[in-house]
Formats: C-alpha cells, structure tokens, sequence
C-alpha cells in the first residue's frame, strides 16, 4: 500500500487509482428511475433544517486536533486527521449515481458527509461506474440533486471538470480543471468548494499551486476505500479502522444499500462520524 502509515504534509504522492475513472463500465446505464426533484429542498413542512440545526458530525473537542503542517504556503495535502479520538470521516466521489435514497439516509439521519463532486459525472457526461451493479439514477438529478444534498448538511467540493490523470497535464491545464469546476459548483449550489480531491490521488506541485490559485485551502487524499457491499479495503497493514481515519466512497449502484452497511460498521467498531470541515478548521487554526 502506497501510504504506509498514516500520511500528513505536502508531498508528491501517486495514489492508488482509487477513483474509478468515467470509462470503467462498457455497458450503458438503463434509464433511471423516476428522478429525484431538483428542488433545493425535499425536507417536509416543519422539519428541523440542517441549517437550523447546525452541520452533523461531531466536533472536535478544545485541544483535540493536532496542527496539520503546510509548507512553502501550498495547500496541505491530507489523508487523515491527526486526533487520538475514535472518529471517522466519510467522502464520497464523482456524481454517477443519484440515488434518492441517498439523500434520505444522509438527511433523516443527520450523518456527516463531504461530497467532491466532478463535472462529467454529475452530467452524466461518458460511460458511468458500474462497479457496483447495474446504474439505475445515472444522472437522474444533476445539480438539483447536489442542491438535495447541500440541503441536507452535504458541503459539495471540488473533483475537477473531467477526472484527468493531473500529472499528465500541465499547470494552465491543471488550473483549468480545478478552477473551472469551482465556478461551476459555485454557480449550481451558491458555495465556492475549498476542498479539492485528484483523481486517482494523483497530483503534483503544480496541483498544489493551481489549487492555491483556485482558491481552495486543502487537497484532500484517503486511508480506505469503500468497496460494494460496504466492505472497507484498509490501506495500513494491520486493516483496521483508526483514529481520524478519512473514507473513500464513489456514487456507485446500490449506493444507499452499501452506505448503510457502511455506517452501522463503523458505529458496531466504536467509532463516531465527524464533521470533516470543523476538524479540517481545528487542525488548521494554530
């Protein structure tokens, strides 16, 4: 496994390819299902909203969070969060599939979630991901469903414009992706994203220096992905969870079947969700 032990700093690191590429599947999605509204909100007269309530996840305590380094005034590049607390925090990639359920799980529950949204996918642009069955809501929502998952507490974050390998491009090309994207999401959600995840990890100094430009404040990487089913493929040699641990899932099929497998592991192993950006502010403030 490329990182070893737990990875924290401006480095260059190749990833592994992680990140499912758009070209991965070579059947066609069927149409989906009746499409979730891409109404702001879905939340019933009366609920309590996120916004009322406060971001899920729990906080970080005062003296918690380690200072994470930055060097040379590049973004940090970050794979966990240094805390000796059983907390975890949950990504999620791309935009394929638009699973109304989903949305339900991560609004009813309150469960914390950051999601790196990426052009193609979200527009159904290319072949979808597969690799978890059978698409069923490619598409279905486009940005009406990332505004679904604003509404439910979801900060919607940058994963470029197309998911090219970045160290294949040079930096005017790099900046295009990153900086293109945020316009983008800015415009569909009314939030300029400033966290930034490569595809397949992948990344250099000129990354670092197009994500500076763009103005995003962090390159987030991973410890674990998310494989169909929930199974957690650990990228530390004793596989298991660990303290500040950041989880790699993508909008596959099946996605709200897998999530809630995934959730109710990670709570029986003793661990809480947390709120990524006010550990990543936690982290950063000192």
């Amino acid at each position: 496994m490329f990182w070893g032990h737990r990875v924290i700093g401006v480095a260059c690191v190749l990833a592994l390819a992680a990140c499912a590429p758009a070209g991965t599947a070579s059947t066609t999605s069927p149409s989906p299902s009746p499409s979730p509204s891409p109404s702001s909100s879905s939340a019933d007269p009366g609920r309590k909203t996120p916004e009322a309530a406060g971001p899920p996840g729990v906080k970080p305590r005062k003296g918690e969070v380690r200072p994470i380094p930055r060097a040379g005034g590049l973004p940090p590049v970050i794979s966990s969060i240094p805390t000796e607390r059983k907390v975890v925090f949950l990504t999620i990639d791309d935009g394929w599939e638009q699973d109304p359920g989903f949305v339900r799980q991560v609004r009813d529950q309150r469960i914390p979630i950051t999601a790196f949204a990426m052009r193609d996918a979200v527009e159904a642009r290319g072949t979808p991901d597969e690799s978890g069955g059978p698409a069923r809501y490619v598409g279905a929502g486009k940005w009406g469903y990332f505004r679904q998952l604003r509404d439910a507490g979801v900060p919607v974050e940058n994963h470029t414009l197309t998911h090219p390998n970045l160290r294949l491009l040079a930096y005017p090309a790099q900046r295009r992706e990153l900086c293109g994207a945020s316009k983008l999401i800015e415009r569909e959600t009314g939030t300029r994203p400033t966290l930034f995840r490569p595809p397949f990890g992948n990344y250099n100094t000129d990354t670092l220096r197009a994500a500076r430009s763009c103005g995003l404040s962090a390159v987030l990487l991973w410890t674990a992905t998310v494989q169909p089913g929930g199974k957690i493929a650990y990228q530390v040699p004793d596989k298991k969870l660990r303290p500040g641990d950041i989880l790699l899932l993508h909008f596959r099929p099946n996605l709200a079947r897998d999530f809630r497998i995934l959730v109710n592991k990670i709570k029986r192993r003793g661990f809480e969700l947390g709120d990524l950006q006010a550990y990543l502010a936690a982290a950063q403030a000192h």
